[in-house]
């Protein structure tokens, strides 16, 4: 057998073991997903109609607010489905399978593809969650066009891919389940000081950078042009740049960790 026809086996192999223990232990994911959730029905019914007066002439109301809120939950929802991931390599690295995997005639790399693999998956299938709820109280994306909802799907997976690179690299370097999850903290943070809730332009001046110089803004303002059809400007290929960028080191990062040999 080639080596790709054995990195392709063993991948898919251990694909089906992620998804079988999401399946099976279902409350980590559940309890990541509840975050962006709460935060859409906490921010769209008890602030809507005070923040949407930060937006332009504020003439539309909560229904306006939806409108621009939906986006970024989007784009949280899948920094906190990678904290999962984080987790989930971190439990592997020190539980003693990863010991066992070294040994058996498998695929070293598989075991992460695995994991970056079913990662997004989950971060798909959690976005369409979220997205759901959106449309459930309010969110329409009736200005969008077949192209812009295809470069919108693009987006969000290549965004998942990137910070799922990330999380298996915080997941490698933590000693316990406990510190991947405070290491991947950020993930879920940064969208958070981000354009998500509020634009960039009503912050504070000293505030501005942190929002603008980081990966969620131009990702959510790109995100947010195309659901709605409004104009992107310079955000499209940042957003693409930063992705690329988070997956290129994610990925070097991650696997030059986990050729490491253990520590005796």
């Amino acid at each position: 057998m080639s080596n790709l026809a054995l990195a392709v086996r063993d991948s898919s192999t251990m694909l089906r073991r992620n998804l079988l223990h999401a399946r099976r232990y279902p409350s980590l994911t559940l309890n990541l997903l509840l975050t962006p959730v709460m935060l859409l029905l906490l921010f769209v019914y008890v602030f809507g109609d005070v923040m949407s007066a930060g937006l332009g002439d504020g003439a539309g109301g909560r229904s306006a607010y939806i409108a621009y809120i939906v986006p970024g939950l989007l784009l949280m929802t899948i920094g906190s489905t990678t904290i999962g991931t984080a987790v989930s390599v971190s439990m592997d690295m020190n539980e003693g399978i990863i010991a066992r995997f070294r040994t058996m005639a498998i695929h070293r790399g598989s075991v992460l593809v695995g994991h970056v693999i079913g990662s997004v998956l989950q971060s798909v299938a959690s976005v369409v969650l979220v997205g759901a709820v959106g449309v459930a109280i309010g969110f329409r994306s009736t200005d969008a066009t077949a192209l812009e909802w295809l470069a919108a799907f693009g987006l969000l997976v290549l965004f998942a891919l990137a910070l799922t690179w990330i999380a298996v690299g915080m997941g490698l370097i933590s000693p316990n389940a406990e510190a991947a999850s405070n290491n991947a903290l950020p993930l879920i943070l940064l969208p958070l000081l981000s354009s998500a809730f509020v634009p960039v332009d009503g912050m504070p001046g000293w505030f501005r950078p942190i929002a603008e110089y980081q990966p969620f803004t131009p990702a959510i303002e790109t995100l947010r042009g195309l659901l709605l059809g409004t104009e992107i400007g310079h955000n499209g290929w940042l957003a693409v740049a930063w992705c690329v960028g988070l997956a290129v080191l994610g990925y070097f990062w991650a696997t030059a960790k986990f050729q490491q040999d253990p520590k005796r």
